[in-house]
């Protein structure tokens, strides 16, 4: 199972990092995802890096201020969020990814999601 962890309140254009773990598995050539969903909207891609080869996939909403990455020695992904909008208000969670690389931003094919953090953004 995996955990998200980082969340919080903060003002917009602050920034947070959160973090996915991993509990009882180790990340290997996969690829994983963070998602997000806000009240009452259905669940979105947000990012998604490959484990083995460091590749980034990004939604069009975050690209340029959210970066993914992970850090192989403690099996843990990180999403680095700068200039947060009131629209990123959400909870985020992460997955795994078992599907086509194509499929890399449906997340109907992932699994493993875990318990998700809580980030709120205010104006």
């Amino acid at each position: 199972q995996l955990q998200a962890s980082g969340g919080g309140s903060v003002q917009a254009v602050d920034s947070l990092r959160l973090s996915c773990a991993a509990s009882g598995r180790t990340f290997t050539n996969e690829n994983v995802g963070w998602f997000r969903q806000a009240p009452g909207k259905e669940r979105e891609f947000v990012a998604a890096i490959r484990w083995s080869g460091g590749f980034t996939y990004y939604a069009d909403s975050v690209k340029g201020r959210f970066t993914i990455s992970r850090d192989k020695g403690k099996n843990t992904v990180y999403l680095q969020m700068n200039n947060l909008k009131p629209e990123d208000t959400a909870v985020y969670y992460c997955a795994v990814h078992r599907g086509i690389l194509s499929k890399v931003r449906d997340g109907t094919s992932y699994a493993h999601w875990g318990q998700g953090t809580l980030v709120t953004v205010s104006s």
